[in-house]
């Protein structure tokens, strides 16, 4: 943020911390003002700002508010840079209608915080997420990441209708011909069945950077995943292939080491990215992730 644009959004930034730090109601939050400041400012370096008073303050690294009160804060700030209103649609079971993918887990939590720390990874590239979900992750890219064009993709009906829900009461559009602009990138709600799907196909999407998120919960799913990752890597697209970040939560080790012995197999190096300093997100503290970058 420029040096002018910092001190007149100093005000707000005392606000926000001195509101957060008392715990007050979320109502009581300067929200109008921080709308129409993003409208006239760097919108993800402001709302960066917020996080570092907020949920990021030494004081609450220390002694972190409660989780309800921290993901209803989060959730109401993550809607502020379209000025809409957000709801996301979620199952109550962790298992519905035969997949698991109607709830939000932890590791796109983490993926989600961890692509809010890093934003210029992701800003004005064309983004596909595999096994999107819920779609919490793709939604806090294109809400705080500035990207091109996000590529939401599943191959299950009824997560894909939970999806396009989603995207749509985020504010943002799923027509062909939208062009995207500085605020909203171009999205897409694709049916990727990982089996399948070949690589022109892949290629269609043009993506620069590849995500996924704790889709690594069988040995079935890590060999599809490793088999579109060897379809991706055939993606070039200005001579190279994309970048690709798998994000998991360590439950079996046993499944986590079979993707790294078979990512070897198929060539493809990886190296694990340095953990946040601090979370953003109120997932369960004993779980442990972790977030591979991949060399297509």
């Amino acid at each position: 943020m420029a040096p002018e644009e910092s001190a007149e959004a100093a005000p707000l930034l005392r606000s926000f911390e001195r509101r957060f730090l008392a715990a007050r109601a979320l109502r009581s939050f300067p929200w109008q003002s921080l709308e129409e400041k993003l409208r006239d400012s760097s919108g993800s370096e402001l709302l960066l700002d917020i996080l570092q008073k907020t949920v990021k303050h030494p004081l609450c690294v220390k002694h972190p508010p409660s989780m309800k009160y921290a993901w209803s804060f989060l959730s109401e700030l993550i809607r502020k840079p379209s000025g809409n209103s957000v709801t996301l649609s979620e199952s109550t079971a962790i298992i519905s209608h035969g997949t698991t993918g109607l709830v939000t887990w932890n590791a796109a939590l983490y993926l989600a915080e961890w692509a809010m720390e890093n934003p210029a990874g992701f800003a004005h590239r064309t983004v596909l997420e595999l096994g999107s979900g819920a779609g919490l992750t793709g939604l806090a890219i294109c809400k705080m990441c500035r990207p091109r064009a996000y590529v939401f993709s599943d191959c299950h009906s009824h997560v894909l209708e939970q999806l396009q829900g989603n995207v749509l009461l985020n504010g943002l559009s799923l027509e062909p011909n939208v062009t995207a602009d500085a605020e909203s990138p171009r999205v897409t709600v694709a049916r990727v069945d990982w089996d399948v799907v070949t690589a022109p196909q892949l290629a269609a999407f043009q993506p620069d950077i590849v995500i996924a998120a704790d889709v690594l919960y069988c040995p079935e799913t890590v060999l599809s995943l490793v088999g579109v990752l060897q379809k991706l890597s055939a993606c070039q697209k200005d001579q190279r292939a994309p970048d690709a970040y798998v994000a998991f939560t360590i439950r079996n080790p046993e499944t986590c080491q079979l993707f790294t012995t078979e990512l070897g197999r198929a060539g493809i190096p990886w190296e694990e990215v340095p953990r946040h300093d601090q979370k953003l997100f109120p997932y369960e503290e004993h779980s442990e992730m972790a977030i591979l970058k991949l060399m297509l």
